[in-house]
Parts: structure tokens; sequence; C-alpha cells
């Protein structure tokens, strides 16, 4: 099942090439966002993103890293469901 591939590595689910491309870019924005440069967005191009999906994708994935980084550093505790997967 496609949702237990990507919750254990995206990176061995059975996706397409757009969709690889979109991961590895919210990866490393999230992991590494000073390291992210013009080649990243090419490569969004080039797997047939629109500038306007890029700037999607790009605001879609800093959106969350706020809103985690806010419910972390206000110390809100996860629903129970989060946990017990």
């Amino acid at each position: 099942m496609l949702v237990e591939q990507l919750k254990s590595d995206w990176r061995q689910a059975d996706l397409s090439p757009p969709d690889r491309a979109m991961l590895a870019y919210a990866v490393k924005l999230t992991r590494e966002p000073g390291h992210m440069i013009e080649a990243d967005v090419i490569a969004l191009r080039d797997a047939g993103f629109s500038d306007r999906d890029i700037l999607d994708i790009n605001q879609i994935t800093g959106y969350y890293a706020y809103v985690n980084r806010l419910a972390s550093g206000l110390g809100v505790e996860l629903e129970d469901f989060w946990e017990n997967p």
C-alpha cells in the first residue's frame, strides 16, 4: 500500500518522477533550507512543474515547517492518534 511505503521510506515508494522530484525538494527545504540552490527549482521545472506549482510546493512545505516549530516551541502536545499509528 502506498501510504505504508510513504511512511516507511518515500524513496522506495511507487511514485511518479514528478512526485519524487517534489518530495526531494520538500525534504531538502525542510532539512537544509540554507543549501537550496537554483538547480533545486530547475529540477522541479524539468519534472513538469510550473512556476506556480513550485511556489505552491515551497509555500506548503514552509507552512508546515512554521506550524511545527510553533507547536514545538509552545510545547503543544500531539493528539493521541499521532502517537499510536
